[in-house]
């Protein structure tokens, strides 16, 4: 009997794990997907006029959800000065990636965010007081070389696009660091407070870039803004249901979404050297994950 038990509780964390996969899966081909959609939309309208009708049409998702949940659970916070630094890097990352894929391949830009756990693992070091091994230090090391062979510096000079994606995958490693110290605060909340200030930093550069738009393009800009939701729905439902270390490798995946929508939808055709610098990204990022897992204590 007992052995049965410890079988069928097994089989049932199992199928837990699988179903957290899946999750994963989905919320990582809703975000390529909506990604690849901000990108067709940024060559006709401005990036605040993209973030504010999509973060408008995230909130229409969010609301029933927030009135489920009770208005003070969801929007009273602690730690209020964290949360404003988490709320402006988020701006800026999504900024420069819709700045960024408006002149670059989409799988560039992804690739170049793909390196943002190797980013993390660098920047922990001062600002969590995290350790590194050597075998982490040099895999980060060989991961940046892989962005290099991603961007393809000419002559040693960045372009103003493979800048505005570093950058952008610096932001989004330093939110990621700011959220760790804001663990306490539900999914929920981090999803409200990170729509609004998206769509608050859009409507502040409506006077300075609105391009006129039909009935067509807004339902569009809408969609972009219900698919994020979505994606971030599936993926934290993917973390409940499994842990961090089992699902997060999965969202390496964005890269293969990535390059099939930039050949559908925009002709772009992955070179050999991005090819390799995505290869090693993505080696080097797993290779720190799985570091990662075998220095915590269990």
């Amino acid at each position: 009997m007992a052995e049965r038990s410890l079988a069928g509780a097994t089989s049932a964390l199992d199928a837990g794990h699988w179903r957290g996969i899946l999750f994963m899966l989905l919320g990582t081909a809703l975000f390529t997907f909506n990604d690849a959609l901000g990108k067709w939309m940024v060559a006709s309208v401005a990036v605040g006029q993209l973030l504010f009708i999509r973060s408008t049409a995230a909130l229409a998702v969010l609301l029933p959800m927030v009135h489920r949940a009770g208005w003070r659970q969801v929007f009273v916070l602690e730690q209020p000065g964290r949360h404003a630094v988490r709320l402006a890097l988020i701006v800026a990352e999504v900024a420069c990636f819709y700045l960024a894929v408006r002149h670059l391949p989409l799988a560039d830009v992804m690739a170049v965010y793909q390196a943002t756990p190797l980013i993390v693992t660098v920047l922990a070091i001062p600002l969590l007081g995290e350790t590194v091994g050597w075998r982490r230090g040099i895999a980060v090391a060989v991961g940046f070389g892989g962005v290099l062979l991603v961007l393809q510096p000419q002559a040693g000079v960045f372009t103003a696009p493979a800048l505005i994606a570093l950058a952008g995958s610096f932001a989004y490693a330093l939110m990621m660091i700011a959220t760790r110290k804001l663990r306490s605060t539900g999914a929920l909340s981090l999803i409200v407070y990170h729509t609004l200030a998206v769509g608050a930093a859009g409507l502040l550069t409506l006077p300075w870039g609105w391009s006129p738009v039909g009935v067509l393009d807004i339902a569009y800009l809408a969609l972009i803004g219900v698919v994020a939701t979505l994606a971030h729905m599936s993926m934290n439902q993917a973390l409940r249901l499994a842990p961090a270390a089992v699902v997060v490798p999965y969202t390496y995946t964005s890269l293969l979404w990535a390059i099939l929508l930039g050949w559908l939808f925009f002709a772009d055709l992955p070179t050999v050297p991005m090819l390799a610098g995505a290869g090693i990204i993505v080696a080097s990022g797993l290779f720190v994950l799985h570091r990662e897992r075998l220095a915590k204590p269990t």
